[in-house]
């Protein structure tokens, strides 16, 4: 089987390289492990090897998957996630998830003497389960013209936050997400597609945006429409 990846090396400008491998059914992970027997300079990251951490994630002609639960394709092209600082080769910063995170306030902040119940609880399940992969945050439009968007796995965090019932804090979290956050999303439901989790990062931003009309606030895109009326 034939492989194309794209290397990179700060001192060099990236380039595809065809390799190839000996084997089947094996994952991605596996494959690129296999090669960098060969090829030492080789560079990825691998972790938990079972779908969990999501520090494997990479990009599988165009579209953002697992390299530990990838099936590898005749003459795929294995590319860097995107809108991230390409270390080398595969490999990519994670700054910006801490970042991002601490932007939109995505945290438990001001916990009141509430007790969770079963239903809450269940409400924001899914969203606790986001392994923080970035796959969303690469998949995302809206960075190639605004790369102070907040983004899919922040505003998923923020709804999570927003949503638990110890929350006191709920006006300002929402506040945290008005500028380059949820009026930004084009609902466009890439990070949706893309999310190892299965979580929908686009109907939590729909959620955030909800409760944001509660405390008040609108979508200032829809004042640049004005109002329209029909003279008789």
């Amino acid at each position: 089987m034939k492989i194309r990846i794209r290397r990179y090396h700060p001192s060099f400008e990236p380039k595809v390289k065809l390799f190839e491998y000996e084997g089947e059914g094996s994952t991605l992970l596996e494959m690129l492990e296999n090669i960098k027997t060969k090829d030492r300079t080789l560079t990825f990251n691998k972790g938990c090897r079972s779908g969990i951490c999501g520090c494997c994630a990479v990009k599988v002609n165009g579209k953002e998957v697992l390299a530990c639960t990838y099936e590898p394709k005749e003459n795929d092209l294995v590319e860097p996630l995107s809108f991230s600082e390409n270390i080398r080769d595969l490999v990519c910063s994670a700054s910006h998830i801490e970042t991002l995170l601490k932007r939109a306030r995505a945290f438990l902040e001001k916990p009141s003497n509430k007790k969770q119940d079963e239903e809450n609880e269940k409400t924001i399940r899914k969203q606790t389960e986001c392994i923080l992969c970035s796959s969303c945050h690469s998949s995302c439009p809206v960075y190639e013209v605004n790369k102070n968007f907040l983004g899919p796995f922040a505003l998923t965090r923020s709804y999570r936050y927003v949503a638990d019932i110890r929350e006191e804090e709920k006006r300002e979290k929402i506040e945290a997400v008005l500028k380059d956050g949820i009026w930004d999303c084009t609902l466009c439901g890439n990070c949706t597609e893309v999310c190892p989790q299965g979580i929908d990062p686009k109907n939590d931003i729909l959620m955030l945006q909800g409760y944001a009309g509660r405390f008040g606030f609108q979508n200032p895109n829809l004042s640049s429409f004005g109002s329209f009326g029909l003279d008789f």
